[in-house]
């Protein structure tokens, strides 16, 4: 997994990450048909625009961030915002079906309190279409002034909505949700990047609350320092927050809080199977090792956990990687793996 390093002001932060990838964007950006039809369908809109006013009243910091991402890229900053904007804008019906997936993409993470040997943890498969394999790469960032942050990434994006920790001890990792609640807000990407800004999980859920935000994502929030595991589930029209004290915990994703499963949202068959046999296998007691690859590397047929692309169906995903996030109050360990725990691509270690 390839380490991109920056640092700096927030727009300096972006064009060293804009720069550093400047070539992969360029050659792939043309050939993705979520980023052109993006392009072709939103760019110049009101609602773009609005979407742009909202995250200056926000923050001007992630609009900089995103403008210096622009330049280092070589790419207009409208094509670059509406690319963070994937998720928060509303699609007609007749769009192809690979489409379809690209803004529905999965993912599944699993919560696990601290139990005796085992370290608090969140653990995530990164689910997304596979013409994003081998190209996505892992950013270590100082924003001045800010704790610093390390994250996935998937190039041409800012970082957060993926997996992530910083060095004030938060973790989160993002479940994607599709429900049908969007308005012209701030960007969950946006949303995303500031809760690896916050040092605290009360900043986290103050950013989590807000009533301008576009749409939303499950948030998988862990605290080092403070020893917590929260469950967040952030569509634009609310905010439902339950701690994970007691038991382990999965989530595929669309919405399974009391509170919030029965709003509108669309459901794909992956999510559902992958909910209901990660739901099995943490009952039958899989995680009683410690060890949430049980769960994350799982690839019974016909509910593969671990993704690969099939043919039919609603499901095109791959998982492009698994991240193993271990919290301790003074330590924040994480490891990443292609398929297996033999193929560790990436380790990192934050001291708190």
């Amino acid at each position: 997994m390839r380490v991109i390093e920056a640092s700096g002001s927030a727009y300096e932060v972006g064009f060293q990450i804009g720069t550093s990838l400047k070539e992969t964007v360029q050659n792939h950006a043309p050939t993705v048909e979520e980023y052109v039809e993006i392009e072709n369908r939103w760019i110049g809109s009101k609602y773009l625009d609005r979407m742009i006013e909202k995250t200056k009243e926000f923050s001007d910091d992630y609009f900089q961030e995103i403008k210096g991402l622009s330049d280092g890229l070589e790419i207009s900053f409208e094509r670059v915002f509406a690319w963070n904007c994937r998720g928060d804008l509303r699609w007609p019906d007749d769009i192809s079906p690979a489409l379809a997936f690209s803004l529905s993409e999965g993912c599944t993470s699993v919560m696990m309190p601290t139990a005796p040997h085992n370290p608090l943890t969140i653990a995530h498969n990164e689910d997304g279409a596979a013409e994003f394999s081998d190209i996505c790469v892992w950013v270590s960032a100082k924003p001045d002034g800010k704790p610093g942050y390390e994250s996935f990434m998937y190039p041409g994006m800012i970082a957060g909505h993926s997996m992530g920790a910083n060095h004030a001890g938060i973790v989160q990792t993002i479940n994607n949700i599709r429900v049908h609640d969007l308005q012209p807000g701030v960007p969950r990407h946006v949303i995303c990047r500031a809760v690896l800004d916050a040092e605290n999980l009360q900043q986290v859920t103050d950013i989590l609350k807000r009533a301008d935000r576009a749409s939303g994502f499950h948030h998988n929030i862990g605290s080092a320092k403070e020893g917590r595991l929260l469950s967040v589930e952030a569509p634009a029209s609310g905010c439902s927050i339950l701690e994970v004290a007691d038991a382990p915990y999965t989530h595929a994703n669309h919405l399974i809080h009391e509170g919030e499963k029965h709003k509108d949202q669309s459901i794909t068959h992956s999510s559902l199977v992958r909910q209901e046999r990660a739901d099995e296998l943490r009952t039958e007691g899989i995680l009683s090792t410690g060890d949430a690859a049980g769960i994350l590397f799982d690839t019974k047929p016909g509910s593969e956990i671990l993704r690969r692309p099939v043919d039919g169906g609603d499901d095109y995903g791959q998982t492009l990687a698994t991240g193993i996030f271990e919290m301790t109050p003074n330590n924040l360990t994480i490891n990443l793996y292609n398929g297996s725990k033999s193929d560790n691509i990436l380790q990192r270690e934050i001291t708190l």
